[in-house]
């Protein structure tokens, strides 16, 4: 007998503290010239973790001390952030900078060294201003309060245009379990991984390993399913903090609310991925690429994500052009098995494509759906049941002008 999946509830007005035994807060330490610049996420007890990083083989100093917590401890009670110097390329200096600010965060807070995770975003190439920053860290005091977690959220923001968080709730076990996620994110994003950041917490018991596959199963439909310029960046993590207050029995694939866990927890990735992808350097619209009748989930995947990824379309959804060529072309360079004959395409409601010849449409009709701030493209195949969804945003000349001047 199958095991029903208990409901699924978004939680509004919450953020990364409302599981219990979290606290928060973000303040400026001097980084950045006014804003917030650093911020330190803590559970009460030593949570299991679980995390995901780039896959560029450049990674900066912050997230090798990171998944060496993640990977040789497997617990976690404290993740400290700093925005304005990604501290990567920075040599042995910047290694040493990186434990020193686990060290002295393991201090404040009176906890083991090897709990305490670290993530930096910001520019490349530079060394931090180490004493502002250890003073900073002197000065945390998180709470359990929105407002701390708002400071949070604003804190390890770069090229940002609005903060990204989410927050659900199941049960298990008949407990109430809460899933919350804060993310930064705006270019270079291009996963696996992508210049993001992500921390989810939740107040479920289960152990590491466990935590580490239900994150793995949903960052391949979720964060490795974002692009918006198609550069990986050296920083890039999503960490997941579970510190088992919610009291529940351990849970693992055995338990009969898995599925519930795994659902909510592939609920607030989305929101924080698509949220990433809407925020994009620049961006005027968030586009969804929805693949269906792929060979198989992975080539679905890879065919939605090079469509939303290309330029040439991300420019034509800008300038609100039905131009579908540039979508079937993608299409075919994916990689990906196709057959030209069955490719059907959709704008919105409206086919374009119908087994690979041109279906007659208004122009004026899409013109109206693709001035929408957002859009979606369907993309059916008639190749087997492969089915997969990516997202991104248009190309914008704003784009360029954040680009070209950001480390002015």
């Amino acid at each position: 007998m199958a095991v029903a999946v208990q409901q699924i509830k978004r939680v509004s007005g919450k953020n990364i503290v409302t599981p219990k035994g979290f606290k928060a807060v973000g303040i400026h330490c001097g980084l950045k010239h006014k804003k917030y610049d650093l911020a330190v996420l803590l559970s009460e007890v030593p949570a299991s973790v679980a995390g995901v990083f780039t896959t560029n083989a450049i990674q900066a100093a912050p997230l090798v001390v990171t998944k060496d917590v993640v990977q040789q401890t497997g617990q976690m009670q404290a993740v400290v952030i700093n925005s304005g110097n990604a501290n990567a390329c920075t040599g042995k200096q910047g290694m040493i900078d990186a434990l020193t600010m686990q060290v002295k965060t393991a201090e404040q807070f009176g906890i083991a060294t090897n709990l305490v995770g670290v993530a930096s975003t910001g520019v490349i190439g530079e060394k931090l201003n180490m004493e502002p920053l250890l003073k900073g860290i002197g000065q945390l005091k998180p709470a359990s309060t929105l407002e701390a977690s708002i400071q949070f959220s604003q804190a390890i923001l770069t090229t940002d245009t609005v903060m990204k968080n989410t927050t659900y709730r199941t049960e298990v076990d008949g407990k109430e379990i809460i899933i919350a996620g804060t993310a930064k994110g705006s270019g270079m994003i291009e996963p696996n991984m992508a210049t993001m950041l992500g921390f989810i917490t939740t107040d479920a018991n289960i152990n590491s390993d466990h935590l580490q596959d239900a994150l793995k199963s949903v960052t391949d439909v979720t964060f490795n399913s974002i692009t918006v310029d198609g550069d990986t960046s050296t920083n890039d993590m999503v960490l997941v903090l579970a510190n088992g207050m919610a009291e529940n029995e351990p849970l693992s694939p055995a338990h009969p609310d898995w599925d519930s866990f795994i659902q909510t927890l592939h609920a607030v990735a989305q929101d924080l991925a698509k949220m990433i992808a809407k925020d994009g350097e620049g961006a005027t619209k968030l586009i969804e690429v929805q693949v269906d009748g792929a060979v198989t989930d992975a080539e679905a995947r890879k065919i939605a994500k090079t469509v939303v990824g290309s330029p040439l379309v991300k420019t034509a959804m800008f300038g609100c052009d039905a131009n579908w060529g540039r979508i079937i072309a993608a299409v075919g360079y994916s990689g990906a098995a196709i057959d030209p004959l069955g490719i059907t395409i959709m704008i919105g409601n409206t086919p374009v494509v119908k087994d690979g010849e041109p279906v007659t449409f208004s122009e004026e009709q899409l013109l109206i759906y693709l001035k929408q701030p957002e859009v979606k493209i369907f993309v059916g195949l008639n190749k087997g049941n492969g089915h997969g969804i990516a997202w991104g945003c248009d190309l914008t000349y704003d784009y360029v002008q954040i680009n070209a001047s950001y480390r002015s």
